[in-house]
């Protein structure tokens, strides 16, 4: 197979063989996506911003011991990955009450929950991405019972890695989505992205957003916001 061929393509990224078959080369994409692909946008040097702060984040779990897909970062827009199969199922971890919470138990955005929340969603846009409780995961097969424990027990992993990390950095993490995959020995490793795109920043002293909520909710400076990020995570301020 020609390492040009398109295997796969999301809302935010494309994935391409390598000569190593247990190598992918993904490529990020400048695309804004939002509302399950409804709303959409071109934004130039999101994809390179995107690329760059998942790479400041995979660094940093691994000097912490999480075992992740991530190799490195091969251009601006692209980086190399492990081969895993995908587990259908978002991993969302929430600290404080926003998004779809907010609509669902109708808590106040910015109601600071008293423990970290721990949800498990369906990947399939055809079905708007449904939350989905462990008798839903084991009904349609998605995961092992012992890979969902897992999965929450790395969730909470990173929580509690990345919550302290940021508030070094002046930020709040207000929740997060995960993705797992499993490799060709069985080793469940966190895969797809750490970005802005899957993230909710919020400044701790200002609360301004600083993730793709700018976008959802029309706030504006979506390309700023991420720049911030990545400046106050130690990237350079020319990316």
């Amino acid at each position: 197979m020609s390492t040009d061929s398109l295997l796969y393509e999301g809302k935010a990224k494309q994935l391409f063989p390598t000569d190593d078959l247990q190598v992918l080369r993904v490529v990020y994409k400048d695309s804004a996506t939002a509302f399950n692909g409804e709303k959409k946008a071109e934004l130039e040097g999101k994809g390179v911003l995107n690329n760059q702060i998942s790479k400041l984040f995979f660094d940093y779990l691994t000097k912490h011991g999480v075992e992740h897909h991530f190799i490195e970062m091969i251009s601006d827009y692209e980086q190399l990955v492990k081969r895993v199969s995908i587990i259908p199922l978002e991993v969302v971890v929430r600290n404080i009450a926003a998004g779809s919470l907010v609509k669902r138990v109708g808590l106040a955005e910015g109601t600071q929950l008293s423990r970290p929340i721990v949800e498990f969603y369906y990947k399939n846009d055809g079905l708007g991405d449904p939350l989905m409780n462990q008798d839903h995961i084991a009904m349609l097969e998605l995961a092992t019972s012992d890979q969902v424990g897992h999965m929450r027990q790395i969730a909470l992993q990173v929580n509690d890695i990345l919550q302290l990390y940021l508030e070094q950095k002046g930020l709040v993490l207000v929740d997060f989505k995960l993705e797992f995959g499993v490799d060709p020995s069985g080793t469940l490793l966190l895969a797809d992205e750490i970005s802005p795109d899957t993230c909710r920043f919020w400044d701790n002293v200002t609360g301004k957003k600083l993730d793709k909520d700018r976008f959802r909710q029309d706030l504006g400076n979506v390309l700023e916001a991420y720049q911030e990020i990545y400046q106050r995570l130690g990237g350079a301020s020319h990316a």
